[in-house]
Parts: structure tokens; C-alpha cells; sequence
């Protein structure tokens, strides 16, 4: 208790004694109470990995001697000591801890955190973004209207304006309480429901200010008879778009915390990768030979003003439901 290796009533210590005196199944009920196991011998360690593992959890083993080879093999993440351990316990491990320091495996633990979480930062903005392409694509040719979006544009987004913020999502810090978080489940999808809920309204919601600003530049300027109304439609499309998946890349950060609440400027990276696209953007529209390429045309400068507050949206409406279910403390 000084150690505060138990710190409840309910934790039990048990020596290998009392454990030779359980059967199977009595240790899987009282597994989860027992903090602390003394004077135990390689059977009872592989006794207690199989019951830990029967309740639902992934056990990782520490060892350094040949008898706790068993275990360590048996464990889904065997752990040796690089300094104490034996060559018997390396080779049966899936880790070695270089330094002997339990405190590693802890900040192992946190990285591995970080790079799941931001590998699936990139994955959902990426998976969203496209989304929004397709829904974008697809009601056009189902309305018979012009493309809003030439395949050469499609290509400049996949290419520049989704990879680079995607690449700088890989380098964000850690989330706020990412220690304090609950395991996932073994078994628990790489998406949940709500999470393909909520890239399913994203895509919508791009699909749907895209079209919108092209329909209202199409009416403004001509109507689809007009070539350059066309071509002018398609300039803000193209560029609506664009903005609505930076606007995305840099509220992606994190699925529940607010960006003002985890720091508009701590990923420089994704802010420098954005900055650059939003550049290379203007260049496509603005720059005659860009122009020529892309087939896009000068707009006014009201209508690019447009184009930015409509994309902007899908950062407060994306804001607006983080706050709402921080208050209602919805767990997803």
C-alpha cells in the first residue's frame, strides 16, 4: 500500500500457493481483483496470461529468465529485458526494452497511441474528402447539368490539396488525454458507426456547397448555354472545394476537442501544408498559363469571397457538434 501498488479494498495479493489451490475457473473470476501474484512458478504465469486473455484483455508479459519463455510466447505482446534478459526470452518476446525501464513501455504505449491516432487523421480526411468529390460528380451526371469539375481539377485535388495536409496530419501532437483513454477492443472496427456517420455528412455537406455555389454562378453569369458562364462555374467549384477540404484538414485534428481548445498553431506543419495549397490554388486560378491547364478563368473577387465563407462552414457546423457532445458526453 505505501507503493500504492494497491489502491482499493478490493485488490487482492495472492502467493503461487493459494494460486495452486484455484482451478481454472475459479481464477477467471477472481483474476480481475488480484493486483499482485508472489513466489509463482512458470505454470501459474501461463495460468494467469490465459485468464486475463479468457476476460477480454490484451496482456502483455515481462520477463528475462528461460522460464518465463512459456508466457511470454503465450502473452499478446511478450516483453524482454535487453540488459537481464536471456537470449531464450528475446527470441520468444515481440519486444525487447532496450533499457531495462518500465517507464518505456508506458511511453511506448503513448506513441503507439499517437500514430494510430494520426494515421486515422489522415485516413478520415481523406476518406471524407473523397466522398464529397463523388456525391459532387455523381448528382451532377444524375441532373444532366455540366460537370462542375474537370478530371485534370480532380487529379490537382488527389495530388496536391488532399496530400499534403493528409502527409502533415501524420506529424500532429498528442491529443489531449490520450493516457486517459480506454483501450480499444480487439475486436472493435477500424470505424465505428458514427464515425462513418459523420465522413458520410462531411462528404455531404462538401457536395453540397460545392454544387450550390456552382449552380448560383452558372445562374449569375448565363446559364449552362454560356461557355465561359461554364467555365466560370467551374473555376468556383474547383475552388470551393478546395477550401472546404483545407477548412477540413486543419478541423481534423481531433474527432471531440474543439481547435481552439487544442491549439490553432501547434501542428505547423499542416498550417505551412495548407498555406502552400491555398497558394497554389490562387496560382491555378489566377496565372494565365495555370489557367490554360486547368481551364479555369479569372472570377470576381465577391465570388471567391463566396467561395470562403461557404467552405468555412463545414469548420463551425464540425465545431458546433464537438460542443454539443462534450455536453452531452457522447462516447463514440
Amino acid at each position: 500500500r505505501e507503493l500504492r501498488l494497491i489502491e482499493s479494498g478490493d485488490e487482492r495479493v495472492i502467493t503461487g500457493a493459494q494460486l495452486e489451490e484455484m482451478n481454472d475457473a475459479d481464477l477467471d473470476k477472481m483474476v480481475e481483483k488480484i493486483a499482485i501474484y508472489a513466489r509463482v512458478n512458470p505454470e501459474h504465469k501461463m495460468r494467469i496470461v490465459n485468464s486475463l486473455k479468457k476476460n477480454g484483455h490484451v496482456v502483455a508479459m515481462t520477463g528475462d529468465g528461460v522460464n518465463d519463455a512459456p508466457a511470454l510466447k503465450r502473452a499478446d505482446i511478450g516483453i524482454a529485458m535487453g540488459i537481464a534478459g536471456t537470449d531464450v526470452a528475446k527470441e520468444a518476446s515481440a519486444m525487447v526494452l532496450a533499457d531495462d525501464n518500465f517507464a518505456s513501455i508506458v511511453s511506448a504505449v503513448e506513441e503507439g497511441r499517437i500514430i494510430f491516432d494520426n494515421i486515422m487523421k489522415a485516413v478520415r480526411y481523406l476518406l471524407s474528402c473523397n466522398i464529397g468529390e463523388v456525391v459532387t460528380i455523381f448528382t451532377a451526371l444524375v441532373t444532366n447539368l455540366p460537370l462542375p469539375l474537370l478530371p485534370l481539377q480532380i487529379l490537382w485535388m488527389n495530388l496536391v490539396t488532399d496530400g499534403m495536409p493528409a502527409l502533415a496530419l501524420g506529424t500532429d501532437p498528442a491529443d489531449e488525454g490520450i493516457m486517459e483513454r480506454k483501450p480499444k477492443p480487439k475486436d472493435s472496427p477500424v470505424f465505428s458507426k458514427g464515425q462513418i456517420i459523420r465522413l458520410a455528412a462531411v462528404g455531404i455537406i462538401v457536395a453540397a456547397g460545392t454544387l450550390g455555389m456552382f449552380y448560383w454562378v452558372l445562374g449569375v453569369e448565363g446559364g449552362a448555354e454560356s461557355e465561359f458562364a461554364v467555365r466560370r462555374a467551374q473555376t468556383i467549384a474547383f475552388t470551393t472545394i478546395i477550401f472546404f477540404q483545407l477548412f477540413h484538414a486543419i478541423n481534423n485534428r481531433s474527432d471531440r476537442h474543439s481547435l481552439f481548445k487544442i491549439g490553432f498553431f501547434k501542428n505547423r506543419f499542416l498550417i505551412g501544408a495548407v498555406g502552400l495549397a491555398a497558394v497554389l490554388q490562387m496560382v491555378v486560378v489566377y496565372w494565365a498559363p495555370a489557367q490554360a491547364v486547368f481551364q479555369t478563368v479569372e472570377p470576381a473577387w465577391w465570388e471567391m469571397a463566396a467561395a470562403l465563407v461557404v467552405a468555412s462552414s463545414i469548420l463551425w457546423i464540425t465545431e458546433w457538434r464537438k460542443a454539443v457532445w462534450n455536453r452531452l458526453r457522447v462516447v463514440d
